[in-house]
């Protein structure tokens, strides 16, 4: 829909996303994360630039990260062509590519006890060396089920990739993780006729897994989570006439990105890593556009941690200056989805939102968190026009109509 307005010039953006950014008060939290950190760069940002909260898919509907991050990218969440699910994003981000009428699945490594009950959906979260370790034991022992090939790839730590590749297959069939602990995974229904064939070999591939892992400590069962073939995208280049490179360690956010066409880079997991490789690709001058993806706010929010995701926030403040010293045209500070630490888990709030540009103007805000954020210009709008904001922004959409 922009086509017609976008104007190449020489303008650098970069969108810096710290995943599970915003939260809210409670009795029990009365400070979010936001409020409890100290971030003198974050809210130098906030009082010079442009702020708002940001609404991923609408409001009340909380986001998967697949889909709160495709809505960063200025793509529609809830449109059809967008649809990538969990299994292809996962499983694309570890740089395996998917062929037409593969079927792809992101799996958990979980503990069930004596009786088939989830006792840990996470497998207690076992290091990622353990999860290469199972999953080499997984792909050693199943290769084939009924004429599908069945290849299995580790993604990070619990989680795992597996890829159904043969004739016939659908992507309709329903998860068989119930999301909470206490009750038995639930078994993988074909959603119509045409996906029972791949619900059966699901089915045995699960039972199969179930008798190899059953002598492991953590790991001694499977959850078979975002079943899904891979969309055809329009890439970034073609929707904004921007050059995008992806510096995210976690292979779901690399798995989005390289969806959307953008270059991966490769990184370490720590913020001042990520600053300094997102540092030497804006030095280079190779890419206009640069998406930077922390992790750990999300994971602390998850666990109910307000200190650890306090941390995180002030570790990446402290090396904000890395950033501010490239002097980019914009620069975008927020995050894909709230993770609030009363909750321990993704909800529908909306996402602190901060954007600084020679000419995006100065409003209210006076700090980087949920209130100050509600006091910007931008009030709560729709993640999917955070693009349009950074193109404007950049100088590259010129004037419409007469």
């Amino acid at each position: 829909m922009l086509r017609h307005l976008l104007s190449a010039n020489d303008s650098k953006i970069i969108l810096l996303v710290m995943d599970g950014l915003g939260g809210i008060r409670t009795p029990g939290f009365p400070e979010t994360a936001l409020d409890a950190a100290r971030t003198p760069n974050l809210d130098a940002l906030a009082a010079g630039g442009l702020c708002g909260r940001s609404l991923p898919v609408a409001r009340g509907i909380t986001p998967g990260s697949g889909p709160a991050h495709f809505a960063l990218f200025g793509y529609d969440p809830l449109a059809p062509e967008n649809d990538a699910g969990r299994g292809v994003v996962e499983v694309t981000g570890t740089g395996y590519d998917l062929l037409p009428g593969d079927i792809a699945i992101r799996g958990n490594f979980a503990t069930i006890d004596g009786d088939g009950i989830l006792a840990d959906r996470r497998a207690g979260r076992i290091p990622h060396k353990e999860g290469e370790r199972i999953c080499a034991r997984l792909g050693k022992k199943i290769k084939e089920i009924d004429g599908v090939k069945i290849i299995v790839m580790p993604v990070r730590e619990y989680r795992f990739g597996v890829v159904l590749r043969g004739e016939g297959l659908s992507p309709d069939v329903e998860e068989t993780d119930p999301q909470v602990t206490g009750k038995k995974p639930l078994s993988p229904v074909a959603m119509n006729a045409g996906a029972e064939r791949t619900a059966s070999i699901i089915a045995r591939f699960i039972e199969m897994a179930g008798a190899i892992l059953a002598d492991e400590e953590k790991a001694n069962t499977i959850l078979m989570r975002g079943i899904s073939s891979r969309p055809a995208i329009e890439p970034f280049s073609d929707r904004y006439g921007l050059s995008a490179a992806a510096v995210a360690a976690y292979p779901l956010y690399r798995g989005v990105a390289r969806l959307c066409g953008m270059a991966l880079v490769d990184t370490g997991f720590a913020v001042k890593e990520e600053f300094d490789t997102a540092s030497e690709i804006f030095r280079r001058g190779e890419h206009d556009f640069i998406f930077i993806h922390i992790k750990k706010t999300d994971s602390y929010g998850e666990d109910g941690d307000l200190e650890g995701k306090k941390g995180v926030i002030e570790e990446v403040d402290a090396h904000l200056p890395i950033l501010l010293g490239l002097e980019p045209d914009v620069l975008i500070v927020t995050g894909d989805h709230s993770t609030p630490c009363a909750m321990k888990s993704h909800s529908w709030h909306p996402v602190p939102f901060v954007l600084k540009s020679e000419f995006c103007g100065i409003d209210g805000a006076a700090a980087f968190s949920e209130a100050e954020c509600d006091r910007g210009a931008l009030g709560i709008f729709p993640a999917v026009d955070i693009m349009t904001l950074a193109l404007a922004n950049s100088g590259r959409l010129k004037k419409h109509g007469a």
